[in-house]
């Protein structure tokens, strides 16, 4: 008897929120520079090395207009030597730090934001400038005898730590920088500034590039990344959440136009980033019900997906009235409704989950194909 192979499907999830104080311009975290410079040229040069392989990459509008100002902020300091709004990119070359101590213990804190043992402890210069660190955290009396280059190196360690892995087995300038340690001069900093501002520039176009290849399939989420079910209707919470408490508030007021503009929004600056429509929606945290679904189709999108933090299950379901094809999980309840339908088939067990990077206890996880 053949055996039936199982259709999986890869969708990897680029999220990150809003990190601009949109009254100033200012970016208050890093956390898109630092997941584009580790994460995001990573995702992309394992596909780039394996031309076979086939993923769906789901990017949010407000990571691409922030990765999008990242890049020119970063080239225009460059070339022109404008300003950065990134307070941790600023610091890392600028040419005098602040010697307010507060301040510096701040930015040193700052870089203590990796995790211990994958990005601090794997290198024992950063290692030791992290643990020097949490000790003048306890003694703040001696912050003034810790000169400039401490902190200089702390920030160049940081954004090295950072660096994805196919960056640092691929760039002799980032190699250069890991193997010299200590002492990092103006013109290390520029130059990692650089490393970092091509890895900005290029990101976006090498997920363009692939799926052009036919490689990957783009698709994307509501622009500002709104909770649809709640906007369209609050008491939809109980269908994921039967118990849940809901707020005195009876509806969220013109909820379905907000859901409409934030698709119509997210579609219009897909087309500007990659020069095409999508056809899936990856709703904000994977978040749907019956009337998201109907929307979902009315905006056009041919497939939506959602899945559970401590599950990994995959789905085709069939196409009915309407043309949308829906990934789902157990954990919600699917009312009735005629736009799509499911059913379980394989039970898998002993698959090892990761999340962070940490493996998990051996789950056993529904596929519904």
């Amino acid at each position: 008897m053949k055996k039936k192979q199982l259709k999986l499907v890869l969708c990897w999830h680029m999220h990150q929120p809003e990190y601009r104080d949109l009254r100033t311009g200012q970016f208050i975290l890093p956390w898109t520079y630092l997941h584009v410079i580790k994460d995001y040229v990573d995702m992309a040069a394992h596909l780039e090395a394996v031309p076979d392989a086939r993923a769906v990459v789901n990017f949010t509008p407000i990571l691409l207009e922030q990765i999008e100002e990242y890049a020119q902020q970063v080239n225009n300091y460059l070339h022109e030597r404008t300003a950065l709004t990134d307070p941790l990119l600023a610091a890392l070359v600028s040419p005098k730090l602040s010697d307010n101590s507060e301040e510096r213990l701040q930015l040193l804190k700052d870089c203590l934001r990796a995790n211990r043992d994958r990005q601090i402890n794997r290198y024992p210069a950063f290692q030791k400038l992290a643990e020097m660190t949490e000790w003048l955290d306890q003694h703040f009396d001696m912050l003034p005898y810790i000169n400039e280059q401490f902190v200089i190196d702390m920030l160049v360690w940081y954004h090295l730590a950072w660096m994805g892995e196919t960056v640092k087995l691929t760039d002799s300038r980032v190699q250069h920088l890991i193997a010299k340690g200590s002492f990092y001069t103006r013109h290390d900093r520029v130059e990692l500034l650089e490393i970092i501002s091509e890895q900005l520039s290029h990101v976006i176009q090498r997920y363009k590039v692939l799926a052009r290849k036919g490689q990957v399939e783009l698709s994307v989420t509501p622009y500002a990344h709104p909770i649809m079910p709640l906007l369209l209707d609050i008491h939809t919470t109980h269908q994921a959440m039967p118990d849940a408490p809901l707020p005195d508030y009876t509806h969220y007021a013109g909820g379905e136009e907000r859901v409409e503009w934030h698709l119509k929004k997210a579609v219009k600056t897909f087309e500007q980033f990659f020069g095409f429509k999508p056809k899936g929606c990856w709703p904000s945290e994977g978040a749907i019900s019956a009337e998201t679904l109907k929307i979902l189709g009315k905006a056009g999108f041919n497939w939506t997906a959602s899945g559970g933090l401590y599950s990994v299950i995959v789905c085709i379901c069939q196409k009915m009235n309407n043309p949308l094809v829906v990934i789902t999980h157990l954990n919600w309840q699917k009312p009735k409704s005629p736009v799509f339908s499911v059913m379980t088939v394989y039970r898998i067990s002993l698959v090892l989950i990761i999340q962070n990077g940490t493996p998990m206890m051996p789950s056993v996880i529904s596929l519904i194909i």
